[in-house]
């Protein structure tokens, strides 16, 4: 055992024991932090305007303060951007992560000098907890990859500007660069696939102990590795491979692939990291989901994903939420953001300690004829027949289809790309519509109803959704494949790569 993972064990004993304190008092850390966060902005700009110096509890911030979404804080967040003070909190931020944004353009997320230092604590004591669970500590002495956007920064009125993984990067802390890649000019490469080229020819001679990023740019790498090497696996490139840290997305769709692909399984660790905040990690590789972070500067707020389109929807806190009930996640951080709904919609598995499952996005479902689904649902759906019958789910989205061409009946229309292909796709549609219909009582009424024919499935030639990502310039980094939506934008792209 090298140095680094002899001193990694006491070390990670000694934050668990830390976390230990906050994770059995969640609740009351969560009372400390609105308190704390109230104090801290009491005299912005903000904290003027809602009243901050009347809040003594969390009844009198729900008064005062209505939960929006980016575009309802943006005449803010522009006055922060422009270089004014004391805006939403303290000061000015120490970066703004920028995003692709929907109405409003590119959106600019303040992370704040008491914000950044969780990011990296939070994503640090992810591969602690799981040294001091498993005692698996040899990887650290090997060579770590975390597959990111740019972290070439620009400036905006003296703010550094960057993707978060990009200002990430330049934060590593010095004890893991000599252990990371791949090298900062290989970084900086803007055009993903020639990045990815560009990572295997620094990597693939190395000791690759760590590989981190979005489960279906992973697999890309991992393909390119496969061919670099004359077909190897890439437990035979990276035989110390040990781990695999994720997040983003659900792994379970691409878990089947990945596995072949390194031709064993190993262990991995999801996070819950956002512009916004680091929200979530896994802690243990025994129990099911992810530890929510009460004691990080954020002060969270759930509502239940189906009133959160209501005009009055009841606003809970960490000590009101019920187990596997889907809430919107609301977020208000020690960067000011405040009543911010983050999109996201989560439903915890335990309240001891309090872990959650990320279960979609509030704007991605399919509702076109009132079933709701929601994409746990197709998730569950499709993966629960592709693991029991031995196929390979490399990507997939569903739409609706409102007006059958051939003049049948309505349906859901799912275009998949097969990493491994059903033996009989008939009958393999027919098995994930009866596990949809399980799922959703809404959406079984329908099918029974006969309001819907069942889903029909469209198969995709091979690296359909790379082309489709590549013509949206989305392909690679942190950008990701919604799995829902309830027009067709992206099913009438797709159609384009079916195969008849």
């Amino acid at each position: 055992m090298g140095l680094k993972a002899a001193l990694s064990k006491p070390f990670a004993a000694f934050v668990v024991k830390g976390i230990d304190k906050w994770k059995k008092n969640a609740v009351k850390a969560q009372q400390e932090t609105l308190k704390n966060l109230i104090a801290s902005a009491k005299q912005t700009s903000f904290g003027k305007d809602h009243h901050f110096a009347l809040v003594k509890n969390y009844e009198d911030f729900k008064k005062q303060v209505p939960v929006r979404d980016y575009e309802g804080l943006k005449n803010y967040i522009d006055r922060v951007v422009a270089g004014e003070t004391d805006v939403m909190w303290k000061g000015k931020p120490e970066y703004f992560a920028k995003t692709s944004g929907t109405t409003s353009g590119a959106k600019y997320i303040p992370i704040s000098k008491d914000s950044m230092p969780e990011h990296i604590k939070a994503a640090r004591n992810a591969l602690l907890t799981y040294i001091h669970e498993t005692g698996n500590a040899d990887f650290v002495n090997g060579k770590m990859i975390f597959l990111q956007g740019s972290p070439v920064m620009s400036k905006k009125n003296g703010i550094k500007v960057g993707r978060l993984s990009g200002i990430v990067a330049n934060l590593v802390p010095a004890y893991l660069q000599k252990n990371r890649l791949p090298s900062y000019a290989t970084n900086c490469i803007e055009d993903w696939e020639v990045k990815v080229d560009a990572i295997v020819d620094e990597t693939i001679e190395q000791d690759m102990t760590v590989i981190s990023g979005i489960p279906p740019w992973v697999q890309m790498y991992f393909d390119r590795l496969t061919e670099k090497s004359g077909g190897r696996k890439i437990k035979d490139i990276f035989p110390n491979f040990k781990l695999f840290v994720y997040g983003g997305v659900n792994y379970e769709p691409y878990r089947a692939k990945i596995e072949t692909s390194i031709g064993r399984r190993i262990d991995s660790i999801e996070t819950y990291p956002a512009s916004e905040g680091f929200i979530a990690y896994q802690d243990s590789q025994k129990e099911k989901g992810l530890l929510l972070l009460a004691d990080a500067g954020i002060f969270y707020e759930f509502i239940p994903a189906d009133e959160f389109y209501n005009d009055n929807p009841t606003r809970l806190s960490l000590g009101e939420i019920e187990l596997d009930v889907n809430y919107a996640l609301i977020l208000n951080t020690n960067a000011g953001l405040w009543g911010y709904s983050i999109g996201d919609t989560v439903k915890f598995v335990s309240k001891d300690p309090y872990r959650i499952m990320v279960t979609g996005r509030i704007k991605h479902f399919i509702s076109a004829f009132g079933e709701h689904v929601i994409g746990e649902e197709v998730e569950h759906a499709l993966m629960s027949v592709a693991n029991a019958e031995e196929v390979e789910i490399t990507e997939f989205t569903v739409a609706p289809q409102v007006v059958d061409p051939e003049g049948g009946l309505p349906y859901h229309e799912w275009f998949i790309e097969f990493g491994k292909s059903p033996a009989d796709l008939v009958a393999f549609s027919r098995k994930v519509d009866e596990a949809l219909q399980k799922k959703n009582i809404y959406y079984f009424d329908l099918i029974e109803g006969k309001i819907l024919q069942p889903l029909i499935i469209r198969p995709l030639e091979k690296e359909a959704f790379v082309s489709y990502m590549r013509a949206e310039g989305k392909l690679g980094g942190q950008n990701k494949v919604p799995r829902l939506a309830n027009d067709r934008k992206i099913a009438d792209s797709l159609s384009n790569f079916t195969i008849k």
